[in-house]
C-alpha cells in the first residue's frame, strides 16, 4: 500500500494542471483536473491504510482460556503472558475461540481497499474506451489484445482487478457468516477461514501490485482530453452562465429556463453554445461580450485547486 500511495501521489502532482472533462452519470459535466482523479484515489488509500493499521490491536488477539473460556484449569495470567510474548492482545473474554467479528472486520477492510482499487480500475477502463481514448494501461511487446482482432489493446489488468474485488467482497460475506456459531463453538467456520483469510490477503497483495504496474506504465493522452472538452461545443459552461444571470438579478428558475432552452437548441441542432449565448437577446441584454468571453475560460475552473492540494500538504 505504501508503494502504491507514493506512485499515486506523484501522479496527482504531475497532472494537477492537466485539463479534462469531469463526468457525472457518465455524461460531460464541467472542466476537471486529471490530477484530482489521482488525489481522490490517494485520499482513499491513505485513509484505508490508517484503518488497516488501526485494526491490528482488535484483529490480532489470542486466547488460552480453556475448552469453553472459563479458565477452569489455569490462571488468566498465563493467557496474558503468552499473548504479550507473541506481540498480540488477549481477548478479555472468549469461548473455545475468539469472536469471529475480528476476522470479519479484517476481511471487510481488505474488501474496502479492493473496492477502491476497483473503482479506480473502472475509471481507467472507461477512459480507455475507443471513443474516449484519454488513457491506456501498459501494453507490452508481443502481447495479444484479442485472439480474433489484432488491433485490440484491451485494459485486461484493470478488468482483472475489478473481477478480484468481487472475490474479496464474497469472502467478506463468508466471514460475516462465520460469526454465527453454536453455543461456545462449532467448527463450521474453520473450513471457510482456511480459504478466505489467506486467499483474501494474497488477492489484495496481488491487486495492489497490479495497480502499481498499471499506473507506472499508464499512457496519458492529454491532447484527446482537450479534444473531448471541445466535443461538448461549450455546453459545459452552462452553470457559469446560469450563476452570472442570477447575479444580474434573474431568479433561479428564470435563469435556468433560459440557459436550458439555449442548451437544448445547441444539442438538437448541433450548434455552438457560446455563439448561441452571444446571439440570445435574453442573455446579451444582461451580460456583456467581455463577461461572456471570461466565462468560457477552462482554466478558471481550477482556480482553487492549489488549496485542495494544500489540504494534503502536497504543494
Amino acid at each position: 500500500m505504501d508503494k502504491l500511495i507514493n506512485i499515486v501521489k506523484k501522479l496527482a502532482l504531475k497532472y494537477k494542471d492537466t485539463l479534462c472533462i469531469g463526468r457525472t452519470h457518465g455524461m460531460a459535466a464541467e472542466i476537471y483536473s486529471f490530477g484530482l482523479k489521482f488525489l481522490y484515489f490517494y485520499n482513499d488509500l491513505i485513509e484505508e491504510r490508517k484503518i488497516l493499521n488501526n485494526s491490528i490491536d482488535y484483529v490480532c488477539s489470542g486466547k488460552i482460556s480453556g475448552a469453553v473460556g472459563t479458565f477452569a484449569h489455569f490462571s488468566l495470567k498465563i493467557e496474558e503472558y503468552v499473548c504479550k510474548k507473541l506481540g498480540i492482545n488477549y481477548s478479555k473474554i472468549s469461548t473455545q475461540i475468539v469472536s469471529r467479528e475480528r476476522f470479519s472486520y479484517y476481511l471487510s477492510i481488505l474488501a474496502l481497499i479492493g473496492s477502491s482499487l476497483e473503482r479506480f480500475a473502472t475509471e481507467i477502463r472507461h477512459l480507455s474506451r475507443s471513443e474516449v481514448a484519454e488513457v491506456k494501461e501498459p501494453f507490452y511487446s508481443g502481447q495479444k489484445g484479442s485472439s480474433a482482432m489484432p488491433h485490440k489493446q484491451n485494459p485486461i489488468i484493470c478488468e482483472r482487478i475489478c473481477g478480484l474485488a468481487r472475490v474479496l467482497r464474497a469472502n467478506m460475506l463468508a466471514g460475516f457468516e462465520n460469526i454465527n456459531l453454536w453455543h461456545e463453538r462449532d467448527i463450521s467456520h474453520s473450513s471457510v477461514e482456511r480459504i478466505i483469510i489467506p486467499d483474501s490477503t494474497i488477492i489484495l497483495d496481488y491487486m495492489l501490485k497490479k495497480m502499481q504496474e498499471v499506473l507506472l506504465g499508464l499512457v496519458v493522452y492529454k491532447e484527446n482530453m482537450l479534444k473531448n472538452i471541445e466535443l461538448n461545443r461549450g455546453l459545459i459552461y452552462s452553470q457559469k452562465i446560469l450563476l452570472l444571470l442570477m447575479k444580474k438579478g434573474l431568479d433561479r428558475m428564470t435563469a435556468y429556463n433560459i440557459v436550458q432552452d439555449i442548451s437544448l437548441k445547441v444539442i438538437n441542432s448541433n450548434l455552438d453554445f457560446k455563439e448561441e449565448i452571444l446571439k440570445d437577446k435574453r442573455v446579451n441584454s444582461l451580460l456583456s461580450k467581455e463577461e461572456i468571453d471570461d466565462i468560457f475560460n477552462p482554466h478558471s475552473y481550477l482556480k482553487n485547486i492549489d488549496r485542495i492540494y494544500e489540504r494534503f500538504s502536497l504543494l
